[in-house]
């Protein structure tokens, strides 16, 4: 399992057009890829291939989120996952 945390930068958080960008990229891989809301210890991860799962966790702004997956192609599953929201999904 690979595992790494960073921050949603975009303003608008994780609605649904940067959500579905985030589950087509996920989806591009054969791990199963996990997100979890990290500012909240109660937060259960969600199916990072699912936009209904995604839409469900409620990430806003600013949080703090973990992104973990495991399989053949874990690291850049999590590794692309996480510069594409680091990128803030084009939304300056």
């Amino acid at each position: 399992m690979y595992v790494q945390n960073v921050q949603i930068k975009n303003a608008s958080g994780l609605h649904a057009r940067p959500a579905s960008e985030l589950v087509a990229l996920a989806k591009g891989f054969e791990s199963q890829v996990l997100i979890r809301n990290a500012d909240d210890p109660a937060a259960v991860a969600v199916n990072a291939k699912s936009i209904v799962r995604l839409l469900s966790a409620g990430l806003n702004a600013g949080a703090n989120i973990e992104i973990s997956a495991e399989g053949s192609d874990e690291q850049a599953a999590v590794n692309q996952l996480v510069a594409l929201i680091k990128s803030g999904f084009g939304e300056g």
